[in-house]
Parts: C-alpha cells; sequence; structure tokens
C-alpha cells in the first residue's frame, strides 16, 4: 500500500446493513469508497460490542481497496495476530488502551500490517511525539468511541492542525473519525486529514439495490472539501 495524502474516504460498515455486508461492501466501493474502515468494540473500553477476527476474514474478500481495522478493544495486543490473519491492511489501536503503547506498535507491524494510533477527544499530543516513527496513521477520535452517529466535536479540528506539524514530512496518515459530513469535512481537511471515516454521512438513503446515494454521499463529502 503506498502512501498519499490525496482526501480518501473509508466508510465505516457499522452503518452499513449487518445482513448484507458483503454486497454492501462491493457496492460502496463501486460508489468511489477509497478504504473501508471496520469499528472493532469490546463492550469494554467502549459501550458497544461488533466485529470479531472471523467476521473480518469472512468480508475481507470482499474488500478490493484497503481493509482499516480500528481495534476500539483493551487489552490490545492479544489480538492483534488474530486481525492480521483476517486480513487487515492497517490496525489502529487507542493510546488509552495500554501502558506498553511502542510495543503494541511494533507488534502490528511485526504481523505485517500498518500500524495506526487512535486518540479520544480528551488525550492531548504530548504522548505521541516518541511514538511518531512507529506509525503509518494517527486516528483523531471526533466523537467519543462507541457508537455511531454523534455530533462531531469542533475542538478536535485545532488537535489536528497541531498534530500535522508535529508529523511534519513523515509519511503518516490523519485520519478522522466521528461525525464527518460535507459541513465538518472541510475543517479537518484543511487543518491536515487525509482519510476521512463516514458512517451514516456514506450510508444514509441507499441501499445494496438502490447504491447510487452512496456515490452521492461520498462525492458531496469530497466536493465540500474542495469548494
Amino acid at each position: 500500500m503506498s502512501f498519499d495524502r490525496s482526501l480518501k474516504i473509508a466508510p465505516s460498515i457499522l452503518s452499513a446493513d449487518f445482513a448484507n455486508f458483503g454486497q454492501e461492501i462491493e457496492a460502496v466501493e463501486a460508489q468511489g469508497a477509497d478504504w473501508i474502515h471496520v469499528d472493532v468494540m469490546d463492550g469494554h473500553f467502549v459501550p458497544n460490542l461488533t466485529f470479531g477476527p472471523p467476521l473480518c476474514k469472512a468480508i475481507r474478500k470482499h474488500i478490493n481497496t484497503v481493509m482499516d481495522v480500528h481495534l476500539m478493544i483493551s487489552p490490545v495486543d492479544a489480538y492483534i495476530d488474530a486481525y492480521a490473519d483476517a486480513g487487515a491492511d492497517i490496525l489502529t489501536a487507542h493510546l488509552e488502551a495500554g501502558n506498553h503503547t511502542h510495543r503494541t506498535l511494533q507488534a502490528i507491524r511485526g504481523a505485517g500490517c500498518k500500524a495506526g494510533l487512535a486518540l479520544n477527544p480528551g488525550t492531548g499530543l504530548e504522548d505521541i511525539e516518541y511514538l511518531l516513527d512507529m506509525v503509518d496513521l494517527v486516528c483523531i477520535m471526533t466523537v467519543n468511541p462507541g457508537f455511531g452517529g454523534q455530533k462531531f466535536i469542533h475542538s478536535q479540528v485545532e488537535k489536528v492542525r497541531k498534530l500535522r506539524a508535529m508529523i511534519g514530512d513523515r509519511p503518516i496518515h490523519i485520519e478522522i473519525d466521528g461525525g464527518v459530513t460535507p459541513e465538518t469535512a472541510p475543517l479537518v481537511a484543511e487543518a491536515g486529514a487525509d482519510v476521512l471515516v463516514a458512517g451514516s454521512a456514506v450510508f444514509k438513503g441507499g441501499s445494496v439495490s438502490n447504491p447510487a446515494p452512496y456515490g452521492d454521499n461520498i462525492r458531496a463529502i469530497k466536493a465540500a472539501v474542495a469548494g
């Protein structure tokens, strides 16, 4: 997976039709999705329970772009190999999920995946300075993790701007997860983000039998960023 800083939309399957994941993924990719985002929740680190490695393995064959797996779980390390074996291209762990984040990032890369690091809205940037050379992606949560459909937390825009300055010329993606819409996308893109996770904003109004709204929604986000 080569690095480029062009804007990418990563629809979250948390907002897809759970009974038709394979077809939903194929439909949203055909309509212009750049990556597919998989939100893994454990009912412990966050107040929701979602997708295990078998589900990820089952949908892998339907994904032709990038499988971007966001691990909202604690502990993390014990599950890295299972999600890597399930086909993840990127595995993102939370800074808040454990005491040995450097070791976690080493393990993710050792399993053959790109390494991502996620920060909750209340977490500052000071603790990631010495981790930047270990990551391929930093995910800024613009909602509190656990549920889709939440409102965007505007204080995170300045965090994105500061992170972009910290990254400098390193080949690190800045991902935004939470509350992405045509109204909020330009704010974070201007601040330096290049991967936008969007759930309901992409899947609203569409279905496997009527996928055109997926493309309309993706294009609306990209058009808003382009101005």
